[in-house]
């Protein structure tokens, strides 16, 4: 049975890695170096958020549906955003960054939720 939300935690951690290093050695602009360095930052944490949350659903802790997507949304969108303007996309482009921060939000909500319902 394929789990396709390590899949995806994978390649999110993946490609904050590629983020990460591009930052450091591929970037000259200060702004996109730091737009490249937060996105990769923020990818890498909730990569490894999908894979906690994945972790504790097999061990039986009741996580709440959707948690999961919430986290690869707010990398797609948050991370997502930082990056595209890194490689030349309007600044203007940068409006729907809050938008990626308020599903991480959410997924972190959802998770103490499950916690706080399971004591």
């Amino acid at each position: 049975m394929r789990n396709w939300n390590v899949a995806l935690a994978a390649l999110v951690g993946l490609l904050s890695v590629g983020f990460g290093a591009f930052a450091a050695h591929g970037m000259s602009d200060p702004k996109a170096v730091e737009w490249l360095r937060t996105a990769s930052q923020y990818a890498a944490v909730h990569a490894l958020a999908v894979l906690a949350v994945a972790g504790l659903a097999r061990g039986g802790f009741p996580v709440v549906r959707g948690t999961s997507a919430a986290f690869l949304i707010g990398a797609l969108v948050f991370s997502g955003s930082l990056v595209a303007m890194a490689f030349g996309a309007p600044r203007g482009f940068g409006a729907i960054t809050p938008i990626g921060g308020l599903a991480f939000m959410a997924g972190w909500g959802m998770v103490i939720w499950a916690a706080m319902k399971r004591a």
